[in-house]
């Protein structure tokens, strides 16, 4: 044992003090007890530690790390002061760091139940299963009496891929808690443990769980969806029939229940079209308020009772003023005959309206049924690609009621689709200014400012829904607000500002690792309070986030930007070799002034941004128009740190393997270059651009590796 950690009986309850501020929150006062203690033992390791972790707390991070490793070295076998080494490198999101903390601190206390716990947290947080296992089993060990460590270790399985082996502890958990009161956290417990049990793939066991455990469940709706899905998979058609109906009269708006009924009577077939119709237009008699359903039926209709169905849907929608009819309706535009059947009927009502105010027949319709004919028009020619059919048929709408806002942000649309930004993004202007306290046609305004160029008037209607204390853009960010960020990095990238593009698509790439770190606090939370099915839900979700298609857009735009960058540093370094060395001095020296200049103007902003920060406590952007982007001298390398997660996470996607092939083939690395070639030819992806590119840069390299070329001339013979 270390001599200097032992302090005198006054010192070491103090000391038991400083932990207990700790734990409770309470870091100025913790501080000066730690000072107290330090007066008098200047060497004392664990209290230096503990002042470290009170000091950066309180916000001095770098005297927080100064105290903390300062302590490690007055005593380097103290668990306490590696733990909270650990705990540092944790708040920065330092993982890896702080695992290697947590193992050190173990290794000289391995029963502390803290360091286990947090190691715990950290494993999770990394996707260490494993080892999970391991430190969930250590803590259960510790204090059997704890329920958390009881469920921690059932998730520990279940995340590691062991399904049975949670039931079995869930179930001696369970077994030990006799006479437990029916409340909403217990039968979360037992709705989990039904869970781990479907994941077995061991259905009737499942089945024969939930009708034990019933009674004690709170989620009648989600004990009635499993069995409906158990009987259905057991192969019990009748009973799972019941069960799906029974959803359906409580919830006839669920699409999901109808479709799931339809695949349970094997009528989801093409095959079995014409009995899947009947079967659903009898449903639609007993739920003729249902959307899901009338929306089914139209889905499996073909013919004339496609045509009777969708002027049925039609004319009530045109009655009631839906302008979201096209939009539920163009679905069905896949099919020839069903676009075509819905063009001859709208066009008839257009007719009919115009000549006698009827559908053709019947009674006369008020005079809106017109208007939102012509918008529903206008809407259908648009998206079959004719634009002058369409305005013809939204000026008809506007000239016959003005003051419709959907009618001229659909102008802004055919406009957009006809290639002239800046006229659409003046219409939709007009649109906004019928309705200034709109946000959502104010946010679409200000997309579209963004697509023709005007950055700066997008800024400034967006911060007429921002909070007046900060600038619009960084209330944005503060708020992940993904759409706008994207689309501005897009418009700097049109204007080839590289350096404030790559700044947005990095703010994009932020959010998603802000986003994965935001999970650590649930890890004890949720353990708490047994929301397990939706944290378990919750970390499978995680472990795919960099799939969603704004990751995708902000990696796309951030590859284009950077291999633009890398392209120009070619050229430039080829204009450098063509030139004599008096020429490339004098070029180089300019290069120097430029950058001296750049740095000045960098300095002056930073300067600025200082003076006009309203929050003296947010750190001011030192780089507001991403300067030390558009400097890399990496560029490829840095567009990789974009493209690398989605080879993992999205491999069945083609977009990651052609930005992949974008940056390889600039770094000469044939092999990971054909690789990607290789993959989008799996994937029926279109190659015949990328394999011409491959081989004339291929050709342009010389004479390669003999296996390499090997390797080149057996995979290019498939293509």
């Amino acid at each position: 044992m270390n001599a200097k950690r032992e302090l005198p009986p006054k010192e070491s309850g103090i000391f038991k003090n400083i932990l207990k501020n700790y734990e409770t929150r309470q870091y100025k006062k913790g501080l000066k007890l730690a000072d107290t203690i330090l007066k008098k033992f200047p060497e004392h390791g664990e209290t230096l530690a503990m002042k470290g972790l009170f000091v950066n707390n309180l916000g001095k991070k770098e005297e927080g790390y100064d105290y903390v490793k300062k302590g490690l070295r007055y005593d380097l076998t103290s668990h306490i002061c590696w733990h909270v080494y650990g705990l540092l490198h944790r708040a920065d999101k330092n993982y890896e760091e702080a695992a290697k903390c947590y193992t050190h601190a173990l290794k000289y206390n391995k029963n502390d139940i803290h360091i286990l716990r947090d190691f715990a947290l950290l494993q999770t947080q990394m996707r260490h299963y494993d080892a999970l296992i391991e430190t969930r089993t250590q803590l259960l060990q510790q204090k059997p009496t704890n329920p958390p460590f009881w469920i921690g270790l059932a998730v520990a399985y279940q995340l590691a891929g062991k399904p049975d082996t949670a039931a079995e502890v869930l179930k001696a958990h369970e077994d030990s808690l006799k006479d437990m009161p029916s409340n909403y956290e217990h039968s979360e417990l037992l709705m989990y443990h039904n869970t781990l049990i479907e994941e077995t793939g061991d259905y009737a066991a499942a089945l024969k769980h939930l009708d034990a455990v019933e009674a004690k469940v709170t989620d009648s709706r989600g004990v009635q969806e499993k069995r409906a899905l158990y009987l259905s998979k057991l192969g019990k058609q009748a009973e799972a029939e019941a069960e799906y109906r029974k959803l359906i009269s409580e919830n006839p708006h669920d699409r999901g229940y109808t479709k799931s009924l339809l695949a349970l009577r094997n009528l989801d077939e093409e095959s079995k079209r014409a009995e899947a119709y009947a079967f659903l237009t009898e449903l639609a008699a007993e739920y003729p308020r249902s959307k899901a359903i009338e929306d089914l039926v139209l889905t499996y209709a073909t013919g004339e009772a496609f045509t009777t169905r969708a002027a049925a849907v039609i004319q009530h929608a045109l009655r009631k003023g839906v302008p979201s009819i096209f939009i539920n309706l163009k679905k069905h535009y896949t099919d020839a005959e069903k676009k075509a059947a819905i063009e001859k009927l709208v066009l008839g009502y257009r007719e009919s309206l115009e000549k006698d105010g009827t559908f053709g027949s019947g009674n006369k319709e008020i005079p809106t049924v017109l208007l939102w004919t012509y918008y529903f028009i206008a809407q259908h020619y648009d998206y079959v690609g004719d634009q002058e059919t369409a305005l013809k048929y939204i000026d008809r709408a506007i000239e016959h009621t003005p003051t419709v806002v959907e009618l001229y942000m659909t102008k802004g649309r055919i406009y957009k689709h006809k290639g002239d930004l800046q006229r659409a993004a003046a219409i939709v202007n007009d649109a906004r200014e019928l309705d200034l306290q709109d946000r959502f046609i104010n946010s679409k305004c200000a997309k579209y400012m963004l697509r023709a160029g005007d950055i700066e008037r997008a800024e400034q209607l967006m911060g007429l829904f921002t909070r007046k204390e900060v600038a619009p853009v960084q209330d944005l960010i503060d708020m992940q607000c993904q759409w706008f960020i994207t689309e501005e990095a897009f418009a700097y990238l049109k204007k080839k500002d590289y350096g404030r593009a790559l700044k947005k698509f990095h703010t994009i790439e932020k959010f998603y690792v802000d986003i994965f770190d935001d999970q650590f606090d649930f890890h004890t939370y949720c353990l708490r309070k047994m929301t397990l099915r939706s944290y378990v839900d919750m970390l499978r979700f995680e472990d795919h986030l960099r799939q969603h298609p704004y990751y995708m857009r902000a990696a796309q735009g951030a590859v284009e930007a950077y291999t633009a960058l890398a392209d120009k540093l070619k050229a430039v370094a080829a204009e450098e070799a063509a030139m004599s060395e008096v020429e490339r001095q004098k070029a180089r020296a300019k290069a120097r002034k430029a950058a001296q200049k750049e740095a000045e103007r960098r300095e002056q902003e930073a300067q600025a941004a200082k003076k006009n920060n309203k929050d003296p406590k947010k750190p001011v952007d030192q780089d507001p128009y991403g300067t030390k982007y558009a400097q890399t001298t990496t560029p490829l390398e840095d567009a990789l740190q974009f493209v690398k997660p989605l080879q993992s996470l999205a491999p069945n996607n083609p977009t990651t393997h052609r930005l992949g092939f974008e940056i390889y083939v600039r770094q000469s690395q044939w092999l990971l270059a054909l690789r990607c070639l290789v993959k989008l030819r799996q994937l029926d992806a279109d190659t015949t651009e990328l394999v011409a590119r491959f081989k004339k840069d291929v050709a342009a390299a010389g004479t390669l590796d003999p296996v390499v070329q090997k390797a080149i001339d057996a995979q290019l013979a498939n293509f």
